[in-house]
């Protein structure tokens, strides 16, 4: 895409666009989150089950070491010997390897979930596009991400040598100790390097999170037409249209509960109905519908109408009448005259104001 057309793409992408890309596995995914949990992993079960992994690995190597002088030379029975050695050494390591690969499948679920992405796996011609796989190569995200691994591998490097340093005189004399000693000093200097690593690693894997979230959020820009037109299409969505329209109608419902306050007069069934009337002389030609509920929302306006002192009047034909034949902000119908201007009447004497 031309610079041009990637300038107009100022607008965030909306929901469907990030829904739609999270489908195709179009996702934000810091591979630094995965390098780091699976690494913090390795330092607890190091931590954990390496003494006893250490101690199965001595005594089993101990044993063939001492009995050195029993193994078979014939080709035959020695390939034999060496296969169960390696079997047994396996079976010491399988389970570590087991919790590893656990490790590392599981290390990328905390950013994305679980994603079957069909598109995916779809065979696509511009994977064999020689060309295009050069581009890509020395693409920009690619470099960025050679130049990381870079830094990386340098500050892990200086990490490891800082750590190691105080304890060189320890190194120097370990190939001369015994094997449990040294397996011990072993296991002590590789933690020391995890966790001096891990906390810098940390630093920066937070600083990779937000980097491809704000990359992906970049990726996924639209225009401002891409925008419309998907708004549009969306209108034509019967579960978008229901959807809208409820809330249209939770957004009115809210207006309508804020406007309770302002009425003068609460005329009720008593309990399934209630219709709240607003009434100024000066400014209407006739009293106002603020409010009108039935069943619950009747019970909600009875209750607002009671937290701000406004009269309530029990007229059940009156507040049917008016909830059948009038809508929110329409002016009362002619033919309730009468009975509403008894009502205001009384409100308004009751309360010691003037009617005009």
């Amino acid at each position: 895409m031309s610079e041009a057309d990637e300038s107009q793409k100022t607008e965030d992408p909306t929901s469907k666009r990030l829904a739609d890309a999270k489908r195709k596995g179009q996702v934000a995914v810091s591979k630094e989150l995965n390098t780091w949990m699976m690494l913090f992993g390795v330092a607890i079960l190091l931590a954990m089950i390496a003494p006893y992994l250490l101690g199965n690995l001595k005594d089993t190597l101990g044993q063939h070491i001492q009995l050195a002088h029993q193994v078979p030379m014939q080709p035959g029975e020695l390939g034999g010997y060496l296969a169960g050695l390696l079997w047994t050494v396996t079976k010491i390591m399988l389970v570590p390897f087991g919790m590893f690969i656990i490790l590392a499948l599981a290390a990328g679920y905390p950013q994305t979930g679980i994603i079957w992405a069909v598109e995916k796996l779809k065979p696509k011609l511009d994977k064999f596009n020689l060309i295009k796989g050069v581009k890509r190569w020395f693409s920009m995200s690619n470099l960025v991400e050679f130049g990381k691994g870079m830094i990386k591998i340098a500050l892990v490097a200086a990490i490891g040598v800082a750590t190691m340093a105080p304890y060189a005189g320890i190194v120097e004399v370990l190939p001369g100790t015994s094997m449990e000693f040294l397996m011990e000093e072993v296991h002590f200097l590789v933690l020391k390097v995890l966790a001096a690593s891990l906390a810098l690693l940390f630093a920066i894997t937070i600083a990779d999170i937000f980097y491809q979230r704000f990359q992906h959020i970049k990726q996924l820009r639209m225009t401002k037409q891409e925008v419309k037109e998907e708004f549009k299409n969306m209108e034509g969505d019967p579960q978008i249209k229901a959807r809208l329209r409820q809330i249209r109608q939770e957004r009115a419902r809210s207006r309508m509960m804020q406007a309770v306050p302002t009425a003068d007069v609460v005329v009720t069934n008593p309990t399934h109905f209630a219709v709240a009337l607003a009434y100024r002389p000066e400014e209407m030609e006739a009293p106002q519908v603020v409010a009108k509920g039935q069943d619950v929302l009747a019970f909600k306006i009875r209750e607002i109408a009671e937290e701000h002192d406004i009269t309530i009047v029990e007229n059940p034909p009156l507040a049917r009448g008016l909830y059948a034949a009038a809508e929110v902000e329409d002016y009362v119908p002619e033919q309730f005259y009468k009975a509403v201007a008894e009502v205001i009447s009384y409100v308004f004497n009751l309360k010691g104001k003037k009617l005009g």
